[in-house]
């Protein structure tokens, strides 16, 4: 296998299992996947609307509904109806989700420490901009 296709294998292998262990840990305090990166990506732009968030989270319509149905029960979140356009809903985090986003960072924090322990901080930038290149090239083919 050339470098090229190595890379790539590790990197989507990389960032499973880097979820697959963040996950584990929430998921013992009672958050599934698809709630803590909803409440992740609404902790960073409050306020979107439902097919705004959808595309952030990168699933369907009715799938981000069964998510938002079940934060909305945890009364994590409260859709509103946008005054420009009343058949959109923006989502919104409530107060009671401050503490659950302080822990799923905890959680992040404490995860992200102890994977990237002994490694170079010179290693990490290295990483950190091939990374980012490649994200940009991604965001310029969609």
């Amino acid at each position: 296998m050339t470098e090229d296709v190595e890379f790539a294998m590790e990197l989507g292998k990389v960032a499973r299992r880097w979820r697959t262990r963040l996950d584990s840990r929430l998921r013992a305090r009672g958050l599934t996947q698809a709630r803590w990166v909803a409440l992740l990506a609404l902790s960073r732009a409050d306020g979107l609307t439902q097919r705004d968030l959808a595309a952030t989270l990168g699933v369907e319509g009715p799938t981000l509904v069964r998510i938002l149905d079940g934060l909305e029960a945890q009364g994590l979140i409260e859709r509103q109806s946008c005054p420009d356009d009343r058949r959109a809903k923006r989502v919104r985090l409530t107060e009671a989700a401050d503490p659950v986003l302080r822990e799923i960072r905890k959680i992040a924090d404490a995860t992200r420490r102890e994977l990237l322990e002994g490694i170079a901080t010179d290693d990490l930038s290295v990483a950190r901009r091939v990374l980012a290149l490649i994200a940009e090239r991604l965001e310029q083919t969609e």
